[in-house]
């Protein structure tokens, strides 16, 4: 694993780089989600990855060891469209494969809809295309108990503290085996959170995530693309993997079972060799 920090624009980027690269295959370039976490809640199944790939996660503006405390208006979804571009650009490569997790699989589809020619192959994971997916979770019993376990987190504490509590709080829904639920929340207690992107969403100042018609931008871009999803998943359930499926000929849909919205966490081996997999066809 190496680090380092690197000047894309107005910020400075935490870079880590796993892997070996190898001659001809373009690396794997991370969005993660959250978006104040970092990145290093994605090691448990971007390790595994990098024992076939060369692979690079870097910790989105605003968030982790990345530039923090800029200007409310720096912080949108186009901008990390842009950091992505101009790190691409740093590190010399004329194309990538994209990965994105969660929020980061959303401004994925607006990396593509920029920068078409820039991607090769394009791994959507545990995310989504659509805006609204209450009614797959309203109708969830599993679900609507465990949400209603979670302790509440109150709005007034300061960015940070929602953060955390927040990202504690949504443990029960994040993994599906409860089981390993203090295994969850240590690598919760790992991450280098950050509060910075909570005022400008309070405040409707965000940008969309995705593109207007997401499945018809990934239909113009045409490149092969893999929709990799937990069956079990909270955040956004399974459903909406399966409408972009079939929104999107020649889209290749891998479910990992018996795993939630953390699944590669849950099952990192079946999870990284699904990616591995389908970037190696």
């Amino acid at each position: 694993m190496r680090t380092e920090l690197i000047p894309v624009g107005d910020v400075e980027l935490h870079v880590v780089r796993l892997g070996v690269p190898r001659d001809g295959v373009p690396p794997v370039v991370v969005l993660h989600g959250g978006p104040s976490w970092d990145h290093s809640y994605l090691l448990p199944g971007l390790v595994p990855l990098a024992a076939h790939r060369e692979v690079i996660v870097y910790d989105l503006r605003g968030c982790g060891r990345s530039s923090r405390d800029l200007p409310i208006e720096a912080y949108q979804p186009q901008a990390i469209v842009d950091d992505t571009r101009g790190l691409i650009e740093k590190l010399g490569f004329e194309r990538v494969d994209l990965l994105g997790f969660s929020t980061g699989g959303q401004v994925a589809q607006l990396f593509v809809e920029a920068h078409p020619g820039l991607v090769r192959r394009l791994v959507l994971a545990s995310t989504t295309a659509y805006g609204d997916v209450g009614e797959h979770l309203a109708g969830w019993p599993e679900y609507q108990r465990r949400a209603a376990e979670a302790e509440p987190v109150p709005d007034f504490l300061e960015p940070l503290q929602w953060t955390v509590r927040h990202a504690r709080s949504g443990a029960t829904t994040a993994i599906w085996n409860l089981d390993r639920l203090g295994e969850y929340r240590r690598l919760l207690d790992a991450i280098v959170f950050s509060g910075d992107w909570l005022a400008p969403w309070r405040e409707g100042r965000l940008g969309p995530w995705r593109p207007a018609d997401p499945a018809k931008v990934l239909r113009e871009w045409g490149g092969p693309l893999l929709i990799l999803h937990g069956e079990q998943d909270m955040g956004f359930p399974l459903p909406v993997a399966e409408r972009l499926h079939e929104e999107v000929p020649g889209s290749v849909l891998a479910v990992v079972p018996a795993a939630g919205h953390m699944a590669h966490f849950e099952n990192p081996a079946l999870w990284a060799g699904n990616v591995t997999l389908f970037l190696d066809k």
